[in-house]
């Protein structure tokens, strides 16, 4: 019988980490670069949404549709040019703002960064509701998820730890079609 994972953090309130707040909110004044974010990122626990979906429906009893079966999925974006993008919040606040009946899985920075890649997704957009959204995409995106799964090497020797600061520096128009602030 499969088991139920245990939680990152147990007794988790969902409320968003200090140290990516307060970079993002840097971020957004212009006072910090996204290499900044990127670390406070590193570190920090994100909610992934969950949502139910309708699979199956019928007419009750009461002359009424109501549900016969659904099942538990992973929503993705599709921005303006038709790439997709795996969502994750900062904190429960953020994901509300975004949808109030999505569920929260906790996850890394890096573990929601694999699973993008893993599901061929262009980009993690953090918070996309707000207050700041951020985009991780590309080279960060993919160096992030070689470090989460242990193949770094793999990727070359022009894609390094050492090149992330420079890789997560946003082009001065936005690449992908989500919303953003701060200098993107």
């Amino acid at each position: 019988m499969p088991s139920i994972p245990q939680p990152l953090v147990p007794g988790d309130d969902g409320a968003a980490d200090a140290a990516v707040t307060s970079a993002l909110a840097a971020f957004a004044a212009g006072t910090a670069h996204a290499g900044e974010v990127v670390t406070a990122l590193g570190g920090a626990r994100l909610l992934v949404p969950v949502v139910a979906l309708l699979k199956e429906s019928e007419i009750g009893e009461h002359g009424l549709r109501q549900e016969k079966e659904s099942e538990m999925a992973l929503p993705k974006l599709v921005g303006a040019d038709g790439r997709e993008a795996v969502l994750a919040f900062t904190g429960v606040d953020a994901l509300r703002r975004w949808r109030a009946d999505a569920r929260p899985i906790q996850a890394t920075a890096l573990q929601v960064c694999q699973a993008a890649v893993h599901e061929d997704a262009a980009a993690v957009v953090v918070d996309v509701a707000g207050p700041v959204p951020f985009v991780v995409e590309g080279d960060l995106l993919r160096v992030l998820a070689a470090v989460e799964s242990g193949t770094l090497d793999a990727l070359g020797p022009d894609v390094t730890v050492a090149r992330m600061e420079e890789i997560a520096e946003p082009p001065r128009r936005r690449r992908f079609g989500w919303p953003s602030r701060g200098r993107g």
